[in-house]
């Protein structure tokens, strides 16, 4: 079965364009967003999502209609191949049910794997760097040493851990990372045999 998916940005939007063309292209069923393309919740997608069965295809005026990213684009696909669901976008001419189709889009997830790969090895690069140079990565703490330690010790006097964090101005989160951390330090120091 063909079942169409439309989205326009906004309610003042007419998708009536898209709409006409899926049903040209054979749909039997349309599902239509009107939400930005960066709106994590589309209730119409995920009402289309239900409907999917193995061997139907999903047909998209524009790829931009289903994904927000190249990356979301990928997990879609990667979706819709484990549920054995073809993908076909009349605007792009591609369609997975043939294989040059399924190559078009093997070739967007390898350009979006090697982009990942270079950003993560842009950041490594940069980190190295960074401590090349005496800095190090992570935080700057919120406090100074002195209102850190009052924090971890009224922590070890069993002080209620939400009067702790209004006292000194912290999260819970960053009470117990220094908590963490203190005891880690303490660790070592016990390790280290006396020179």
């Amino acid at each position: 079965m063909l079942i169409g998916y439309a989205r326009v940005s906004t309610t003042e939007q007419n998708p009536e364009l898209q709409q006409d063309a899926l049903k040209k292209a054979g749909c039997e069923k349309v599902f239509t967003d009107k939400v930005s393309g960066t709106a994590a919740i589309r209730p119409e997608l995920n009402r289309l999502k239900e409907q999917l069965r193995k061997g139907d295809v999903l047909v998209v005026w524009r790829l931009d209609r289903l994904g927000r990213s190249v990356r979301d684009l990928i997990d879609w696909m990667a979706y819709l191949e484990k549920a054995g669901v073809a993908l076909k976008s009349l605007h792009e001419s591609i369609d997975t049910t043939s294989n040059t189709g399924k190559l078009v889009f093997h070739i967007f997830a390898a350009v979006a794997e090697f982009e990942r790969e270079l950003i993560r090895e842009r950041t490594m690069a940069g980190l190295e760097s960074a401590r090349s140079r005496g800095r190090k990565g992570g935080r700057n703490f919120k406090v100074d040493s002195n209102a850190r330690q009052l924090a971890i010790k009224l922590y070890d006097q069993k002080t209620p851990i939400q009067d702790i964090c209004n006292l000194v101005g912290i999260s819970k989160q960053t009470l117990y990372s220094y908590v963490r951390q203190d005891r880690a330090e303490k660790s070592k120091e016990t390790r280290q045999p006396p020179t």
